[in-house]
């Protein structure tokens, strides 16, 4: 009985170094992938001025104008 416990906590123990590895490799790939984009100079707004330039909000916009007018 003493065998089913041990084996069951080595097989708990390799699938958790598994797991964690899994998870240790893409945040180096993330990380990575992230270093690249900052080197390349791409800026991207912050707060609402990323929202400005999109069409949902111009119509958002449009709505509020044509109300403020009646």
């Amino acid at each position: 009985m003493r065998s089913g416990r041990t084996s069951a906590r080595t097989r708990d123990f390799l699938l958790g170094g598994l797991v964690g590895g899994a998870a240790a490799v893409a945040a180096a790939r993330r990380r990575r992938l992230v270093r690249r984009r900052r080197g390349q100079g791409v800026e991207r707004p912050a707060g609402l001025a990323a929202f400005e330039g999109a069409p949902c909000f111009e119509e958002l916009l449009e709505e509020q104008t044509a109300g403020r007018e009646r």
